[in-house]
């Protein structure tokens, strides 16, 4: 009996341990499912959904208060996205000349790890033709992708590409629309005959709405397996799973009553772990500073699934990092009936390469909040800030408006309400990475920090 136990014991925590190193591909293909663009069969209508993939779609507004499918919705770029199938070969991705204008496209694969990254801190922002090939790839590289950073080595078959680039305001929205639309998909053959290429079509075979049950769960992660083998690194971790029902040959719908309750289990257990674990460290002005993310997870599967849950898409930490805020300098939560000041001295704005910003964002949904300027995020880019008399830039951040033009012109609205706040940091310096540059604390009106 006690031999029964602990194998029953071991199979629950190898369960656990399955469910931790395999939701990212879960995520992945939910995902995908979720945000390729939807098309149906010759017919007009198909059995299930059809998508297509190898093609860019692009966000062409700034997103405002209740517009955004995502949680903590970014207002300083348009997205720009692809899914990309490299089963049937290389693929070219072209870019627009953004003449200066920052842009990212970030590549994550099936993994979610953030291997590549293209535009303006890597590759510059000129217009450019990029070859991305898929694992084991051995054919002639052209010349025209021999010139560094042209060429990128795939890591699995599929990518999502997740493009951001910048926007100055409303009035800028009609300048990014038109720079979105140079950003091409294309075969190396289609490519080198300087014609366009149709997307692919392709059968997500998953329901992004669907219950997270053991057999759904199991189905999407074996296929995503069969797509996109591990590294040769995890190729021994995942065959240790074989005994839950996960593998690249295994049937999702030939699990037994003991694997499909016993994986249902570890999702059960698993899942509301990982959403009460804290990302990332709280630094002594009380931010709460990301995980540092690089272009790999590497054998740390626990943070590789910690982002995927809470901040799938994220680019490596030297491209972006986010710093939030959601108590002020005592420790408080944040709330609309207080007045609080955010002042950086003289010299000490955010040590960044390309933008920096502050985003306002209400505590109940997550979302960015009404006011009545219309003004959801203040930074570098914001005109007619005032400075302070020293050279320093004091933030207002209240509900409601504040008196005297100054503070007025550096107010960002607060809801009445909980709220938090997000500083992105695009390119960000060495300093702001490692801890040896501190945010100023978020200060209660009448008090220090």
């Amino acid at each position: 009996m006690q031999a029964m136990i602990e194998t029953e014991n071991e199979l629950r925590a190898l369960a656990e341990e399955a469910v931790v190193h395999a939701y990212p591909l879960y995520e992945m293909a939910r995902m995908r499912a979720a945000t390729s663009p939807q098309r149906t069969d010759t017919a007009g209508e198909a059995s299930r959904p059809l998508r297509w993939c190898n093609v860019f779609t692009h966000a062409r507004q700034l997103l405002g208060p209740g517009k955004s499918r995502v949680v903590t919705p970014n207002h300083d770029t348009l997205y720009t996205n692809a899914w990309l199938d490299l089963g049937d070969g290389p693929l070219v991705i072209d870019v627009p000349d953004t003449a200066g204008r920052y842009y990212v496209l970030g590549l994550l694969d099936f993994y979610t790890n953030p291997f590549a990254h293209l535009g303006q801190r890597l590759t510059g922002t000129a217009a450019r033709s990029f070859l991305v090939t898929p694992p084991g790839w051995r054919g002639e590289l052209p010349s025209a992708f021999r010139e560094a950073g042209a060429h990128v080595e795939a890591p699995t078959r599929w990518l999502w590409v997740i493009g951001r680039i910048l926007v100055d305001g409303p009035h800028d929205v009609p300048a990014v629309n038109a720079l979105q639309d140079g950003f091409v998909v294309r075969t190396l053959s289609d490519w080198q005959a300087g014609r366009p290429s149709a997307p692919r079509r392709f059968d997500p075979a998953c329901d992004p709405k669907a219950p997270l049950t053991a057999a759904h769960f199991a189905a999407q992660v074996n296929r995503a397996l069969r797509e996109n083998p591990p590294p040769a690194g995890e190729a021994a971790s995942v065959a240790r799973f074989a005994p839950l029902g996960f593998g690249p040959d295994a049937d999702a719908d030939a699990l037994d009553d003991m694997q499909r309750t016993t994986l249902q289990d570890a999702l059960d257990a698993v899942l509301p772990r990982l959403r009460e674990a804290q990302s990332g460290t709280t630094t002594a002005t009380g931010w709460v500073q990301m995980p540092l993310v690089e272009g790999s997870f590497g054998d740390d599967h626990l943070a590789r699934a910690l982002v995927a849950l809470k901040y799938i898409g994220m680019l490596e930490s030297r491209e972006a990092t986010y710093p939030l805020a959601w108590r002020d300098a005592a420790g408080r939560t944040l709330n609309g009936s207080h007045r609080y000041t955010l002042r950086f001295a003289p010299g000490a704005m955010p040590p960044v390469d390309a933008f920096w910003s502050l985003t306002m964002y209400d505590s109940r949904d997550y979302m960015l909040v009404a006011n009545p300027i219309d003004r959801y995020a203040i930074g570098d880019r914001t005109p007619a800030l005032r400075h302070d008399a020293d050279g320093g830039l004091t933030l207002h951040i209240q509900h409601a408006r504040p008196e005297g033009e100054a503070a007025q012109a550096n107010w960002l609205p607060a809801p009445e309400g909980d709220f938090y706040l997000c500083l992105r940091a695009y390119m960000p310096r060495a300093e702001m990475l490692d801890g040896r540059y501190a945010l100023p604390a978020v200060v209660r009106n009448g008090e220090v920090a």
